[in-house]
């Protein structure tokens, strides 16, 4: 039995060798050396930042400019000023989101976003590490994208030799914690990468996603140049991957290159509406952004590759002083490594025109909430690390515009109440004529309504421009036009997703500020593994989630309409968004919805017209019935597999022998006393099961206990 142990594939050899690399943590004050522009800096950076910028700040003061003549003619009001301060706010996040899809637009046409990148790449002469960390996810889900990533990888030839996979598990789940085991050893005798293929489970979630790579970095980072972070819905092709490392090899100066994922996959209305964006709009922006981020670039915590000895000496991340939810582990980290990166001098670039970097998107609106929730803490965290020093302008950009995604959603709602009292100011409140002090004529509350209209006018325009450029580059792109169906299917598409995303800004809007509340109040929002089945959401979890969203659509719409008509139908879109929140969030979310505009050809992307081939394989491998046991119940039956278990664990730790593990004590307990194994871990709750399965004395009494038990039953049925 013992020799049959040591040759399983898994049993032994599940990590490879350490290769510590220190990863000291980052302060966030002290003196840092000047920046300096870096060589992959495009030569024109500064002229591109201040056209982007600079045009967006000119079209804010003008747009403001235009408003407080709309609402002041005779004199500022408190309510003016207050309602003008938000305008301005608002306009200018507009406004810049607006030069950035222009000059995105333009670099599409110009075919840039690839300047790091060579169409030939060599050889990789670097080792390159591909990181998956899950949390609770499902095994069988995450290994099929794994394996067409890995197989993807092996058609690229003697470059795939150069790269090793690790499975990096912060699962708590026992049951799961057991599948990802015998998930992995799967993996390894489907694509003989006994070698290169690994796992490691943490016994502690320190820090969670940032703590599991920094775990990594730690152990075995001193064997790899690179490594790449892939999400657990992540697929990415071998060439991608090979490009990527080829680019940091001839760019030194690099730390991280960040690729463009796309959303591929999506089943339900709601992801599809995200997919058919992220595919039409998502490269416009991209572009964008690269053109004048520059080697200021941002992360987005996956899918991009990463210099291993740069991470490790800049981007140690610090706890936060004060308690949860603002201080402690930092949720977005993302954000922060990528400006320590930068302050410590090396480069962050985005490479929009790279392609095979594919991801998936929530099912449903309330998954999105959920996953925004956690999103939203940490963003708002970042206002501790802005003050930070030595870091980049632009990367202080990136944190502030973090924080204020979700800022801006009170903002929207102050703005609206804003304008609801300076209508009921003007219905209710009557106006003075004569003020005191000498006047040879009367004083008229004037509000300049034609101004008034071109002000909406313009700023839907500009809201809505960069839709029209994502068109027009698709447009423009004979695979792609022909992947979405033709030009009236794609303008079609166009139009419904700018509908339906209409009537859910204001939803997404009010749990935004929601999820400000909440934080301000200090509730943090924990770490629950996200939902990635196109599952359907009970009715009543849907109401009872979006039953103030109702409520207050329809108080709005009638205070609108008791006001003024003209009110009412300026808030139309707002409203109806708010008051149909409920049947949205429930039609959107159904996998029917979206098959039937399937059918019709509408929102339709080229990656599922003409899917590639690693996303043919991953759908194929996910579509297949799941050969994992399920959980703590097969692993009394499988010995091969326990014994895998037993030795993938870690070595145990030195403690102290006064110290008492009161879990494991109670498991140990109930083994004792239960009749059977099977009845005991049943009866054990979560964290004494895990400690069961954690401790090796343990383990080894169920192994030797396991075959008398099932030769006593194999007897009675005699």
């Amino acid at each position: 039995m013992d020799s049959e142990l040591n040759t399983l594939p898994g049993v032994v050899g599940s990590l490879p060798p350490p290769a510590p690399l220190s990863m000291p943590v980052q302060s966030l004050d002290g003196t840092f050396t000047p920046l300096r522009r870096l060589p992959s800096s495009p030569h024109t950076i500064g002229l591109r930042r201040f056209a982007v910028i600079g045009s967006a700040t000119a079209l804010t003061i003008a747009a403001s400019y235009q408003i407080y003549l709309v609402l002041a003619v005779n004199g500022p009001t408190p309510l003016a000023i207050i309602m003008v301060l938000l305008f301005a706010a608002l306009f200018g996040w507009i406004a810049l989101s607006f030069t950035s899809a222009l000059a995105g637009f333009f670099s599409m046409l110009a075919r840039g976003g690839g300047a790091l990148l060579r169409h030939e790449p060599s050889v990789p002469s670097t080792r390159t590490a591909l990181l998956m960390p899950v949390h609770n996810e499902s095994p069988h889900q995450v290994m099929a994208g794994l394996r067409a990533t890995w197989e993807s990888l092996q058609k690229t030839g003697a470059a795939a030799e150069t790269f090793d996979a690790f499975i990096l598990s912060d699962t708590t789940d026992p049951n799961i914690w057991i599948d990802e085991e015998s998930a992995f050893l799967d993996l390894r005798a489907q694509t003989g990468g006994n070698n290169r293929i690994f796992y490691r489970r943490r016994l502690r979630n320190t820090a969670r996603k940032s703590g599991n790579i920094a775990d990594w970095v730690t152990r075995f980072g001193a064997a790899y140049e690179d490594f790449l972070i892939l999400d657990a819905d992540s697929v990415m092709t071998g060439e991608s991957l090979v490009r990527l490392v080829d680019a940091m090899e001839r760019h030194p100066d690099v730390g991280l290159i960040q690729t463009l994922p796309t959303i591929a996959g999506a089943n339900t209305l709601f992801a599809r509406i995200q997919q058919f964006a992220g595919r039409i709009y998502g490269p416009v922006i991209a572009h964008g952004i690269a053109f004048w981020h520059g080697a200021e670039g941002n992360y987005w915590g996956h899918n991009a590759m990463i210099r291993t000895r740069a991470f490790a000496a800049a981007a140690g991340l610090p706890d936060l002083p004060g308690p949860k939810p603002f201080g402690g582990a930092i949720l977005s980290h993302d954000f922060v490594e990528a400006a320590l990166l930068r302050r410590a001098g090396w480069g962050v670039h985005m490479v929009p025109a790279l392609a095979g970097s594919y991801e998936a998107c929530p099912p449903t609106l309330t998954d999105l909430a959920i996953r925004d929730r956690r999103w939203c803490q940490g963003n708002m965290q970042h206002a501790l690390v802005l003050p930070a020093r030595g870091l980049h302008w632009i990367s202080r950009l990136h944190l502030m515009t973090g924080i204020g995604s979700y800022i801006t959603a009170p903002l929207w709602l102050m703005f609206l109440l804003c304008g609801i009292l300076i209508a009921i100011e003007a219905r209710f409140i009557p106006p003075n004529y004569f003020p005191a002090g000498p006047s040879l004529f009367p004083v008229w509350p004037v509000i300049d309504p034609v101004r008034a209209m071109w002000m909406f006018v313009g700023t839907m325009t500009l809201l809505l421009l960069p839709k029209v450029f994502g068109f027009l580059a698709a447009a423009l792109r004979g695979p792609v036009r022909r992947g979405c169906g033709g030009v009236l299917r794609l303008f079609a598409s166009m139009v419904l997703e700018t509908v339906v995303s209409g009537l859910i800004a204001p939803v997404t809007m009010l749990t935004q500020m929601q999820h400000v509340i909440s934080i301000l109040l200090r509730s943090d929002s924990g770490w629950t593994a996200q939902r990635r089945d196109d599952g359907r959401i009970p009715f009543r979890v849907t109401a009872g989630q979006y039953r103030w969203h109702t409520l207050l659509g329809v108080a709005l719409g009638g205070c609108a309409w008791a006001v003024s008509r003209h009110l009412a139908l300026w808030m139309l879109p707002v409203v109806l968004g708010l008051a149909l929140a409920i049947p949205l969030a429930a039609l959107t979310g159904r996998t029917r919805a979206g098959a039937a505009l399937r059918r019709a050809g509408l929102l339709r992307v080229p990656e599922e017209s003409n899917p590639p081939n690693v996303l043919v394989r991953a759908a194929e491998l996910a579509s297949e019935p799941d050969p994992t046991p399920h959980g703590v119940a097969h692993l009394l039956h499988d010995p091969m597999l326990l014994a895998a278990h037993r030795r993938m664990l870690p070595p145990p730790r030195r403690s102290d022998p006064t110290s008492i593990d009161s879990a494991l004590a109670v498991a140990r307990a109930r083994l004792e006393a239960a009749d059977t194994i099977e009845a005991a871990l049943t009866a054990m709750r979560r964290e004494e099961l895990l400690a069961c399965l954690s401790d090796p004395r343990t383990l080894d009494e169920l192994a030797w206990r396991v075959p008398s038990e099932r030769e006593t039953a194999a007897q009675r049925r005699g």
